[in-house]
């Protein structure tokens, strides 16, 4: 067998190259320069890889032919995405097995493990390291470890190592903020994830979280298992303790098991089940508290929403459910966080098919109210619908440009008779409108005409003794406008100006009505979108008498590259030619000419400012009914101040300050140059102020209260905020969240950041991972 030996020399390396399982002939080359391709930002396939060559370079390399080759001094070989150098290098082409010996690196894909001996087999990638320092691409996660077994080129064993994603600093004596030091380090590349046994989490060289197996992402794939515990602090509650189970069912179906010990309550049960079908996706949770020693009953909650669809005879139909139900009325106060109902002391339980072919479309519904009741502040309970069958056709290519549509409504309204005074009915109710819109660049004219016809049957005589009624009367509106342009500079800037003025009239001739009950119908919210309607009540049951006229007029300043709007200014009111007659229970007619007039402002000159205006002021008393002001600084990411000024002089009168914030305080007013991207924060060694305060300027005290602090040490972030929420007229539910996040591993404490997002407009996280890691971005 024939020996072949190079000499090394200064001015080149010399390769040995051999392709897996053959051998090629030794020959003197430049060493390979990888270069990123499209074909490598993935996995290679297993077909692909068996036939990539094997580059072997060295100082010196010599070897033998179809046998072995050996290279020593700077020696490399290289296989597809996968690099190892060493001291020296020995390759055994029958075996595929690599040895390598005297300051080892090898990189795989951007995971990076450093050590003195390595022994593996190429192609399957199994073998050992021993003493080993490693970095893994995903998370920038470091360690070390007395040795690491590869079990394939996904998977490996770091045994009696240790795992942090603190950044490397210099010095021999260097100690991360967070450690796990752990028996064994189970990787899988391929379930993303890790496996620690016998491990301890140790954070400023404190021991907090000793457990004998913790699972661990090492991306936000999901994954079975323990999720950390959470600890809350209620002045209701007491200490809560939380520690669920995440049960990673299939791609599509999860659950989560989530019990919670309150010491002065007890133990919750609760678990959340969550599942995305191809025509159907919802989420079911429930809550049991047995024997609650403060209420001394047992307490429940449970929500379902679900959407989607099924076939069936004549068609596709919809499924929507939204359902909640507690175990009693004052469960809100107790459990405010878990109610699943914004407005809290109504839960709805909702459900509704939907089917449509063409024009038509026709809506199944049943509705049924939880009205959760306070003593001290009694609520009227809303109807129940059961059902409320909703039939609508429209057609918007009718000839002659005509448009058309057609509503028929039938409800079954029930509810407690004593608490609402008037008794439960069954209501029909049909709408026919007929419209044709003329539309030119510049002006519109759009006039329309309905009809609307009711019929009530009552379960009891109204006070008149009447058990059935009627109403029909038409409404005619004519809606026009224009839609001027000029180009226009204002302080140095060119702009696309636009004046837009409007005018809509609607006559509706007057029916009594105000001897019929009201089961769904309220008054409309006075704005620059209601103020252009036909009927200022909301719902069926008022259909208001209408002699009136609304004239406004808009201006906008666009950009005339982008179209972007700038600023936006407005004024409207509305006239009115005859008393009104019809009114909602308990309210005056109006009998003034002229409304109150509405002024809207919304200015976006600059990305980093944003700020909205809305005035309804009543020009007899010379002074605003309603105001509104709101204002938005963000100049930069993590930076963020909002505030917003709301005054009703109308009953209920209220006027607030609203503010919320998110700011690093090392830089108060300059911006740091280390700017990391999005989901990276501003750099590490950096203090954020996160808050909102909802402040009662005619009560003189703060009704909603969440202040904290966020600290970001780069390779883990600190949380502590403080939670007051109003419950009632004289009590508030107060909370201490804190929370430890250590980057790439695990949270542990409250859930904090649920509440900072959930309540403070445009809170950013300081760490949210956006895109996935190249493998390139680390390839030696």
């Amino acid at each position: 067998m024939s020996r072949v030996r190079f000499a090394p020399t200064p001015l080149a390396l010399v390769a040995f190259a051999m392709l897996h399982g053959g051998v090629a002939h030794a020959q003197a080359e430049p060493p390979l320069v990888l270069k990123p391709s499209p074909q490598l930002r993935e996995d290679i396939p297993a077909t692909t890889r068996n036939r990539l060559p094997t580059f072997l370079s060295g100082r010196e390399v010599h070897g033998t032919p179809d046998l072995n080759a050996v290279a020593e001094g700077n020696a490399q070989l290289r296989r597809g995405d996968m690099v190892i150098m060493a001291d020296r290098l020995e390759y055994y082409a029958p075996d595929d097995l690599a040895k390598a010996q005297g300051n080892v690196h090898i990189n795989r894909a951007g995971n990076v493990f450093e050590g003195e001996r390595l022994q593996l087999k190429v192609e399957s990638f199994e073998g050992f390291f021993d003493e080993t320092r490693y970095r893994l691409l995903r998370n920038d996660a470091y360690g070390q470890a007395d040795r690491v077994d590869f079990l394939d080129d996904k998977r490996s064993i770091v045994r009696n190592a240790t795992y942090t994603t603190c950044r490397r600093k210099p010095g021999p004596s260097w100690m991360p903020d967070w450690i796990l030091r752990a028996d064994s380090i189970r990787i899988d590349e391929e379930d993303e994830t890790g496996q620690a046994g016998g491990a301890v989490l140790s954070f400023m060289g404190v021991p907090v979280l000793p457990v004998p197996s913790v699972s661990f992402p090492l991306t936000d794939k999901r994954k079975s298992g323990l999720l950390p515990p959470t600890i809350g602090l209620d002045n209701l509650s007491g200490l809560e303790v939380t520690l669920p189970y995440y049960w990673n069912i299939a791609p599509n179906r999860d659950a989560t098991i989530y019990p919670t010990l309150m010491t002065k309550r007890g133990l919750d049960l609760g678990a959340e089940f969550r599942y995305l079908e191809t025509n159907y996706q919802g989420r079911i949770r429930g809550n049991y508290l047995p024997n609650d020693p403060l209420r001394e009953d047992d307490r429940w909650g449970f929500a379902m929403l679900h959407s989607g669809a099924f076939s069936t005879a004549a068609g596709p139909v919809a499924l929507n459910l939204n359902l909640n139900r507690v175990s009693d009325d004052n469960y809100w106060k107790d459990f405010s966080r878990t109610t699943a109902s914004l407005t809290q002391r109504l839960l709805a339980n909702d459900g509704a098919l939907y089917w449509g072919r063409g024009n038509f479309t026709l809506t199944a519904r049943a509705l049924k109210w939880q009205t959760l009741q306070d003593v001290t502040a009694p609520i009227v309970p809303p109807y129940d619908r059961l059902p409320q069958i909703v039939g609508r056709h429209v057609r918007n290519d009718l000839p002659g440009g005509f448009e058309s549509f057609l509503e028929a409504d039938y409800s079954n309204f029930q509810s407690d008779p004593v608490l609402n005074n008037q008794p439960n009915g069954q209501r029909t109710y049909a709408l026919a409108q007929i419209s044709r819109p003329w539309q030119k660049p510049g002006w519109f004219v759009i006039p329309k005409l309905q009809l609307h016809a009711t019929q009530y049957q009552f379960a009891a005589p109204l006070s008149t003794g009447a058990e059935s009624a009627s109403r029909a009367l038409p409404t005619f509106s004519l809606d026009g406008g224009l839609v001027l342009e000029r180009d226009a500079t204002y302080f140095g800037r060119n702009f696309r100006q636009t004046l837009e003025p409007r005018a809509f009239y609607v006559y509706t001739p007057f029916r009594d009505q105000n001897f019929l009950p009201n089961y769904d119908s309220a008054q409309k919210d006075f704005n620059f979108a209601t103020i252009y309607t036909e009927n200022e009540f909301s719902g069926n049951d008022r259909i208001a008498d209408n002699n009136k006229l609304t004239l406004g007029v808009s201006t906008r300043l666009l950009d005339p590259d982008s179209g972007a709007e700038a600023a936006r200014f407005g004024v409207a009111l509305r006239s009115r030619f005859e008393d009104q007659l019809v009114t909602l229970p308990g309210a005056v007619p109006a009998s003034d000419r002229l409304s109150d007039i509405l002024f809207g402002a919304s200015v976006n000159w600059v990305a980093s400012w944003s700020t909205d205006a809305m005035v309804q002021y009543d020009p007899q008393t010379g002074r605003s009914i309603r105001s509104t002001l709101g204002g938005r600084y963000s100049p930069a990411p993590y930076r963020v101040l909002s505030a917003a000024y709301r005054l009703q002089r109308a009953q209920p009168a209220s006027e607030q300050l609203d503010l919320g914030w998110q700011w690093p305080l090392n830089d108060l007013w300059r911006q740091p140059d280390d700017r990391l991207g999005p989901g990276r924060g501003l750099g590490e060694g950096r203090w954020y102020s996160v808050g909102r305060l909802n402040w009662s300027l005619a009560d003189k005290k703060l009704v909603d209260t969440i202040v904290g602090l966020e600290y970001d040490a780069g390779c883990w972030l600190g949380r502590i905020v403080f939670e007051r929420l109003q419950s009632g007229t004289s009590t508030a539910n107060k909370r201490v969240l804190f929370q430890l996040e250590f980057v790439g591993f695990t949270r542990i404490g409250s859930n904090a950041l649920q509440t900072l997002r959930e309540n403070i407009p445009r809170y950013q996280f300081l760490r949210e991972q956006i895109t996935q890691p190249s493998r390139f971005s680390n390839y030696d």
